[in-house]
Protein backbone atom coordinates (compact mmCIF):
# COMPACT_ATOMS: atom_id res chain seq x y z
CA UNK A 1 0.00 0.00 0.00
CA UNK A 2 1.37 3.44 -0.47
CA UNK A 3 0.92 5.87 2.59
CA UNK A 4 0.65 9.72 1.81
CA UNK A 5 2.54 12.21 4.05
CA UNK A 6 -0.19 12.63 6.43
CA UNK A 7 -0.72 8.92 7.14
CA UNK A 8 2.88 7.67 7.59
CA UNK A 9 3.15 10.76 10.28
CA UNK A 10 -0.20 9.25 12.12
CA UNK A 11 1.53 5.99 11.91
CA UNK A 12 4.88 6.77 13.65
CA UNK A 13 2.68 9.18 16.25
CA UNK A 14 0.70 6.00 17.17
CA UNK A 15 3.46 3.56 17.69
CA UNK A 16 5.61 6.20 19.61
CA UNK A 17 2.78 6.92 21.92
CA UNK A 18 1.92 3.32 22.61
CA UNK A 19 2.76 2.25 25.92
CA UNK A 20 5.84 0.31 25.16
CA UNK A 21 7.68 3.21 23.03
CA UNK A 22 5.73 6.37 24.57
CA UNK A 23 9.14 7.27 27.29
CA UNK A 24 11.80 4.98 25.36
CA UNK A 25 13.17 8.02 23.83
CA UNK A 26 13.47 6.04 20.64
CA UNK A 27 14.70 7.20 17.39
CA UNK A 28 11.82 8.18 15.24
CA UNK A 29 14.08 7.41 12.01
CA UNK A 30 13.93 3.87 13.11
CA UNK A 31 9.75 3.43 12.78
CA UNK A 32 9.71 5.18 9.80
CA UNK A 33 12.52 3.47 8.17
CA UNK A 34 10.40 0.36 8.84
CA UNK A 35 7.01 2.07 7.79
CA UNK A 36 8.70 2.76 4.22
CA UNK A 37 9.77 -0.86 4.05
CA UNK A 38 6.94 -2.70 4.73
CA UNK A 39 3.94 -0.35 3.84
CA UNK A 40 4.40 -1.83 -0.16
CA UNK A 41 4.13 -5.59 1.31
CA UNK A 42 0.47 -4.82 3.38
CA UNK A 43 -2.90 -3.85 2.28
CA UNK A 44 -3.82 -2.85 5.56
CA UNK A 45 -3.66 -0.08 7.79
CA UNK A 46 -3.75 -2.83 10.31
CA UNK A 47 -1.54 -5.08 8.99
CA UNK A 48 1.11 -2.41 8.21
CA UNK A 49 0.82 -1.68 12.09
CA UNK A 50 0.72 -5.12 13.08
CA UNK A 51 3.61 -5.93 11.37
CA UNK A 52 6.00 -2.85 12.07
CA UNK A 53 5.19 -3.54 15.35
CA UNK A 54 6.52 -6.76 15.08
CA UNK A 55 9.76 -5.97 13.18
CA UNK A 56 10.45 -2.78 15.71
CA UNK A 57 10.32 -5.56 18.92
CA UNK A 58 12.99 -7.54 17.70
CA UNK A 59 15.16 -4.07 17.18
CA UNK A 60 14.23 -3.35 20.59
CA UNK A 61 13.69 -6.00 22.60
CA UNK A 62 17.08 -6.03 23.64
CA UNK A 63 16.77 -2.28 25.14
CA UNK A 64 13.83 -2.67 27.07
CA UNK A 65 13.67 -3.63 30.80
CA UNK A 66 17.01 -1.12 30.93
CA UNK A 67 18.29 0.34 33.74
CA UNK A 68 16.89 4.21 35.20
CA UNK A 69 19.86 6.15 33.60
CA UNK A 70 19.33 8.92 35.55
CA UNK A 71 19.57 7.22 38.96
CA UNK A 72 22.69 5.81 37.40
CA UNK A 73 24.39 9.29 36.67
CA UNK A 74 23.64 10.13 39.91
CA UNK A 75 25.49 7.19 41.24
CA UNK A 76 28.36 8.07 38.74
CA UNK A 77 28.21 11.56 40.49
CA UNK A 78 29.05 10.16 43.76
CA UNK A 79 31.91 8.19 43.28
CA UNK A 80 34.93 9.60 44.95
CA UNK A 81 37.47 8.69 42.35
CA UNK A 82 36.49 8.48 38.29
CA UNK A 83 40.18 7.94 37.47
CA UNK A 84 40.05 5.38 34.71
CA UNK A 85 41.70 2.92 37.12
CA UNK A 86 40.12 3.50 39.91
CA UNK A 87 38.44 0.62 41.18
CA UNK A 88 35.23 2.37 42.29
CA UNK A 89 34.68 3.44 39.08
CA UNK A 90 35.97 -0.09 37.72
CA UNK A 91 33.19 -1.45 39.55
CA UNK A 92 30.43 0.86 38.81
CA UNK A 93 31.27 -0.08 35.20
CA UNK A 94 31.42 -4.08 35.50
CA UNK A 95 27.96 -4.12 37.08
CA UNK A 96 26.34 -2.14 34.66
CA UNK A 97 27.98 -3.63 31.92
CA UNK A 98 26.65 -7.30 33.45
CA UNK A 99 23.05 -6.17 33.89
CA UNK A 100 22.97 -6.49 29.95
CA UNK A 101 22.90 -9.80 27.64
CA UNK A 102 24.98 -8.02 24.81
CA UNK A 103 28.18 -6.99 27.39
CA UNK A 104 28.00 -9.56 30.15
CA UNK A 105 29.60 -12.06 28.28
CA UNK A 106 32.46 -10.07 28.09
CA UNK A 107 32.99 -8.70 31.39
CA UNK A 108 34.96 -11.72 32.77
CA UNK A 109 37.45 -11.19 29.50
CA UNK A 110 37.93 -7.05 30.09
CA UNK A 111 41.44 -6.91 30.39
CA UNK A 112 42.65 -9.78 27.30
CA UNK A 113 39.54 -8.37 25.01
CA UNK A 114 40.65 -5.07 24.65
CA UNK A 115 44.60 -5.99 24.70
CA UNK A 116 44.14 -8.39 21.74
CA UNK A 117 41.83 -5.96 19.75
CA UNK A 118 44.31 -2.72 19.76
CA UNK A 119 47.63 -5.39 19.44
CA UNK A 120 46.18 -5.74 15.82
CA UNK A 121 44.45 -2.70 14.89
CA UNK A 122 47.25 -0.45 16.91
CA UNK A 123 45.79 2.17 18.93
CA UNK A 124 43.16 4.51 17.72
CA UNK A 125 42.83 8.58 17.97
CA UNK A 126 39.66 8.18 16.77
CA UNK A 127 36.97 5.48 17.57
CA UNK A 128 33.00 4.80 15.71
CA UNK A 129 31.24 2.75 18.43
CA UNK A 130 28.15 1.32 15.88
CA UNK A 131 25.14 1.10 17.62
CA UNK A 132 27.10 0.99 21.36
CA UNK A 133 25.09 -0.48 23.57
CA UNK A 134 26.27 0.21 26.65
CA UNK A 135 30.22 -0.99 25.11
CA UNK A 136 31.69 2.22 26.06
CA UNK A 137 31.59 1.84 29.54
CA UNK A 138 34.64 -0.83 28.87
CA UNK A 139 36.69 2.50 28.63
CA UNK A 140 38.27 2.08 31.71
CA UNK A 141 39.68 -1.58 30.43
CA UNK A 142 40.58 -0.12 26.63
CA UNK A 143 43.22 2.19 28.32
CA UNK A 144 43.33 4.73 25.18
CA UNK A 145 44.31 8.51 25.88
CA UNK A 146 41.92 10.31 27.06
CA UNK A 147 42.06 12.83 24.16
CA UNK A 148 40.89 10.09 21.83
CA UNK A 149 37.85 11.06 19.52
CA UNK A 150 34.84 7.99 20.88
CA UNK A 151 31.89 8.77 18.94
CA UNK A 152 29.47 6.47 20.17
CA UNK A 153 25.70 5.94 18.44
CA UNK A 154 22.71 4.31 19.46
CA UNK A 155 18.73 4.83 19.39
CA UNK A 156 17.87 5.55 22.49
CA UNK A 157 18.03 8.63 23.80
CA UNK A 158 18.41 8.15 27.74
CA UNK A 159 20.97 6.22 27.41
CA UNK A 160 22.92 8.51 25.13
CA UNK A 161 22.54 10.82 27.61
CA UNK A 162 24.06 8.73 30.42
CA UNK A 163 27.05 7.64 27.88
CA UNK A 164 27.44 11.72 27.26
CA UNK A 165 27.70 11.84 31.74
CA UNK A 166 29.77 9.20 31.61
CA UNK A 167 32.15 10.39 29.14
CA UNK A 168 31.94 13.86 30.61
CA UNK A 169 32.99 12.24 34.05
CA UNK A 170 36.01 10.51 32.19
CA UNK A 171 36.97 14.36 31.05
CA UNK A 172 36.57 13.12 27.52
CA UNK A 173 34.29 15.20 24.62
CA UNK A 174 30.54 14.08 25.09
CA UNK A 175 29.97 12.57 21.71
CA UNK A 176 27.58 9.89 22.01
CA UNK A 177 24.91 10.48 19.45
CA UNK A 178 20.90 9.28 18.87
CA UNK A 179 21.30 8.20 15.46
CA UNK A 180 20.01 5.05 13.36
CA UNK A 181 23.20 4.34 11.76
CA UNK A 182 21.19 2.00 8.98
CA UNK A 183 19.21 4.88 7.73
CA UNK A 184 22.00 7.57 8.29
CA UNK A 185 25.63 6.09 8.68
CA UNK A 186 27.98 8.48 10.00
CA UNK A 187 30.30 10.63 7.93
CA UNK A 188 32.95 11.18 10.52
CA UNK A 189 36.51 9.82 9.54
CA UNK A 190 38.09 7.31 11.56
CA UNK A 191 40.42 4.89 13.02
CA UNK A 192 38.69 2.03 14.07
CA UNK A 193 35.11 1.12 13.90
CA UNK A 194 33.41 -0.94 15.94
CA UNK A 195 30.58 -2.79 15.27
CA UNK A 196 29.99 -5.71 18.03
CA UNK A 197 26.96 -8.64 17.76
CA UNK A 198 24.91 -6.42 15.37
CA UNK A 199 25.61 -7.30 12.07
CA UNK A 200 23.39 -10.60 12.48
CA UNK A 201 20.31 -8.46 13.72
CA UNK A 202 20.67 -6.02 11.07
CA UNK A 203 20.33 -8.92 8.76
CA UNK A 204 17.27 -9.60 9.82
CA UNK A 205 15.83 -6.24 10.08
CA UNK A 206 16.91 -5.77 6.20
CA UNK A 207 18.80 -8.63 4.34
CA UNK A 208 21.68 -7.49 2.53
CA UNK A 209 21.82 -4.03 4.41
CA UNK A 210 25.36 -5.02 5.58
CA UNK A 211 27.28 -4.41 2.65
CA UNK A 212 25.95 -0.85 1.84
CA UNK A 213 26.59 -0.06 5.22
CA UNK A 214 30.17 -1.14 6.01
CA UNK A 215 31.11 0.20 2.71
CA UNK A 216 29.76 3.70 3.67
CA UNK A 217 31.88 3.75 6.06
CA UNK A 218 34.96 6.15 6.56
CA UNK A 219 37.30 4.13 8.60
CA UNK A 220 40.67 2.62 8.77
CA UNK A 221 39.91 -0.47 9.81
CA UNK A 222 35.96 -2.23 11.12
CA UNK A 223 36.57 -4.25 13.72
CA UNK A 224 33.11 -6.43 13.34
CA UNK A 225 32.66 -8.93 16.33
CA UNK A 226 29.61 -12.03 16.13
CA UNK A 227 29.17 -14.78 19.06
CA UNK A 228 30.65 -17.95 17.92
CA UNK A 229 27.87 -19.98 19.84
CA UNK A 230 24.18 -19.77 20.14
CA UNK A 231 22.17 -19.09 23.18
CA UNK A 232 22.20 -22.49 24.88
CA UNK A 233 26.08 -22.45 24.37
CA UNK A 234 25.07 -26.00 22.17
CA UNK A 235 25.46 -24.82 18.60
CA UNK A 236 28.91 -22.90 16.86
CA UNK A 237 27.43 -20.21 14.92
CA UNK A 238 31.26 -19.55 13.57
CA UNK A 239 30.91 -20.92 10.30
CA UNK A 240 27.84 -19.13 9.74
CA UNK A 241 28.62 -16.01 11.46
CA UNK A 242 32.10 -15.97 9.01
CA UNK A 243 30.00 -16.58 6.01
CA UNK A 244 27.32 -13.37 6.85
CA UNK A 245 31.12 -11.48 6.94
CA UNK A 246 32.05 -12.24 3.48
CA UNK A 247 28.84 -12.10 1.71
CA UNK A 248 28.34 -8.69 3.02
CA UNK A 249 31.97 -7.48 2.30
CA UNK A 250 32.41 -5.73 -1.14
CA UNK A 251 35.79 -6.71 -2.02
CA UNK A 252 37.87 -5.59 1.30
CA UNK A 253 38.87 -9.08 2.17
CA UNK A 254 38.86 -10.53 6.50
CA UNK A 255 42.19 -9.15 7.03
CA UNK A 256 42.07 -11.17 10.18
CA UNK A 257 39.97 -12.89 12.96
CA UNK A 258 40.58 -12.81 16.64
CA UNK A 259 38.62 -15.64 18.81
CA UNK A 260 38.22 -14.57 22.66
CA UNK A 261 36.33 -16.96 24.42
CA UNK A 262 32.29 -17.38 22.17
CA UNK A 263 33.04 -14.01 20.70
CA UNK A 264 34.98 -13.66 16.96
CA UNK A 265 36.14 -10.54 15.74
CA UNK A 266 36.83 -10.17 12.19
CA UNK A 267 38.83 -6.98 10.85
CA UNK A 268 37.92 -5.47 7.72
CA UNK A 269 40.62 -2.46 6.18
CA UNK A 270 39.00 0.36 4.79
CA UNK A 271 35.60 -1.19 3.99
CA UNK A 272 34.57 1.49 1.53
CA UNK A 273 37.57 1.62 -0.54
CA UNK A 274 37.11 -1.82 -2.20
Amino acid sequence: MKLSHEQRTALLARIMDSHKYRDSGLNPETVLDLIDQLAPKQTSKKGLYKDVRRKLHNIVAPYLGEPDYAALSQRLDALEDTAMDSPQLRAFCIEVLGDHASTAERVPLLNDFYKKLFSATGTPSSILDLACGLHPLGLPWMRLPQTTQYHAYDIRQPRIDFLNHFFLTLGMKPLAENRDILVEPPGNTADLGLFFKEAHRFEKRQPGCNRDFWTSLKVETLAISLPTEDLSGTHSLLDQHRELVEENLSGAPIREEIQIENEVIFLIDHPGRA
